[in-house]
């Protein structure tokens, strides 16, 4: 019960945020940004069978390739699409989800305790491995897990993705994610470099970092990194980032569904074959800051992105069984109440994308 009363307050603290930050789904610039961009212009005169739709894909995280690449590469629009890329927080692209202005999103199983509680979507398929780090300062004494009791944590957004994760990692240590606890403290910021400006002046003592921005730091030798997603023991080898679609838009539309992952999968397989020239394009369009191309490489091959061969086999069976995997972690940890069993089930959904 204790568990449920933190998530009720998590819950609530998201959507305080999300109302506080003003996020708007859509902006001149956005359309602007559309309108100029390689991926629209290509296909300026097609006749798109789906029309317009709005993607979340301007969050500036490097993980997000696949979408920048879709994009600019035209997948989307040779699948019968008119992207509009937008900004778009955890609680907007909860609302798009539910009433089907967004009918697909990229995110973690930080979505699983929200489609519990009612959102109205299911993971369709995998996107990535990797992408997150914690950093603490060069000079630290906290090296592990059992170091971060009584510590502060930068994260971008509670019940984003970067605090879920540290959720998990503690949880599963035997240390309490809920503040009621006191044994840890989460800290929002909106922006990363914030984060990070907080952590060199001691405001916080661990800051929870999308890609590129640890690895930059990392590199530096400002910050040495604790936590890698793409290596911990519980995390490596399991989807980063799911792909969640609509259920209204699955329900009207399962052909719109199957398009959008026919181009996702376009660009992991082009990503998986051409990861020097995906980095060009994302750092030349400005998806990401990052000017160390040859770290930005690294990064990208190491979030897993499958070639042709491995989407042609069980590739949705690996989807469902991390799909069960984390249900089955944040069941355990008290974060959801459902029969994991069932629940996983009923959250995943293979959809034919032939």
């Amino acid at each position: 019960m204790k568990k449920r009363k933190y998530l009720a307050v998590l819950s609530a603290a998201v959507i305080a945020i999300s109302s506080l930050a003003a996020c708007s789904v859509s902006s001149a610039d956005d359309d602007s940004k559309s309108s100029e961009s390689s991926g629209n212009t290509a296909a300026s005169n097609t006749d798109y069978k789906y029309g317009k739709i709005d993607i979340p894909g301007k969050d500036g995280a490097l993980c997000g390739a696949p979408i920048y690449i879709a994009y600019e590469n035209g997948y989307f629009a040779d699948e019968g699409f008119d992207v509009n890329l937008i900004s778009a927080d955890f609680e907007t692209r909860k609302i798009g989800l539910n009433n089907g202005t967004i009918p697909i999103v990229n995110g973690d199983f930080q979505f699983f305790p929200s489609i519990e509680n009612g959102i109205n979507v299911k993971v369709v398929d995998g996107l990535h491995e990797g992408c997150i780090k914690f950093a603490v300062n060069p000079d630290s004494d906290i090296s592990t897990v059992e170091d971060l009791k009584g510590k502060k944590i930068g994260v971008d957004e509670i019940g984003g993705t970067p605090h879920q994760v540290a959720s998990l990692w503690l949880e599963n240590a035997g240390i309490s994610a809920d503040p009621s606890d006191g044994e840890v403290t989460f800290l929002p910021y909106s922006d990363g470099n914030l984060e990070f400006e907080a952590l060199a002046n001691g405001e916080i003592d661990v800051a929870a970092l999308w890609d590129p921005l640890g690895s930059i730091h990392e590199k530096a030798g400002d910050v040495k990194i604790i936590f890698d997603l793409g290596k911990d023991e519980y995390f490596a080898d399991h989807f980063c980032c799911f792909l969640y679609a609509s259920n209204k838009v699955l329900e009207e539309n399962p052909d719109e569904v199957a398009a959008l992952l026919r181009a996702y999968r376009k660009a992991q397989e082009w990503i998986y074959e051409n990861p020097e020239e995906a980095v060009d394009i994302i750092i030349n369009k400005n998806y990401a800051s990052i000017e160390d191309k040859e770290l930005a490489v690294d990064l990208v091959k190491s979030y897993g992105y499958p070639s042709a061969e491995e989407h042609s086999s069980d590739w949705d069976a690996h989807v469902e069984t991390d799909v069960k995997y984390f249900v089955d972690g944040l069941a355990k940890i008290g974060y959801l109440e459902s029969d994991p069993d069932q629940f996983a089930k009923d959250i995943y959904q293979k959809v034919d994308v032939n």
